[in-house]
């Protein structure tokens, strides 16, 4: 559980206005990661209501997810599977393309990387739209395993991405 509940973990969240272009508000995590002791608590944040659960394997693509997914992945007794773009991965692949608001993107999994039957969780460190974290769901499928939920660090709830990862359970530590 929590060992800092009273630890203001959007204090370490950034706002920077205009990036990476004009109107658009950046959430920005450094300093978060940047403090151990922040760090730490959003991991066991993150993991709390997943404690006592089954959690097989976290599933995250890359970068930033990967940042979460990991230590989630230890936190919780579960293996970590690596989702990456085109030409990232040597073995045997999924692969997958989707639509953006700009244009589209591929994403790639290892076929044995989830064994049929597991329970997996799906980690982001944040929830837009719900492209990319759609899009490994989408790619979990050709596995036939059981998706637990979709996690996130931040969510900007004005972007509706959660109502586009339904009917899965979908959680967020930090709501904006």
């Amino acid at each position: 559980m929590s060992r800092r509940p009273d630890l203001d973990l959007k204090s370490f969240i950034r706002d920077i206005p205009d990036f990476p272009k004009p109107g658009i508000l950046f959430r920005d995590i450094t300093p978060l990661l940047a403090n151990p002791e922040a760090f730490r608590e959003t991991i066991e944040r993150m993991a709390d209501p997943f404690r006592g659960e089954r959690i097989d394997t976290l599933v995250a693509a890359e970068a930033r997810g990967f940042i979460f997914a990991a230590p989630l992945a230890l936190e919780l007794g579960a293996a970590f599977v690596p989702v990456r773009k085109p030409g990232k991965l040597p073995y045997d692949r999924h692969t997958f393309s989707y639509e953006l608001e700009y244009g589209s993107d591929t994403l790639e999994m290892h076929k044995d990387a989830v064994k049929p039957g597991q329970r997996v969780l799906v980690v982001d460190d944040l929830l837009a739209t719900g492209g990319t974290v759609g899009a490994c769901c989408k790619l979990l499928s050709h596995n036939d395993v059981e998706i637990a939920g979709c996690l996130f660090c931040i969510e900007l709830k004005a972007l509706g991405g959660r109502d586009k990862l339904q009917p899965y359970q979908v959680i967020s530590l930090l709501s904006y």
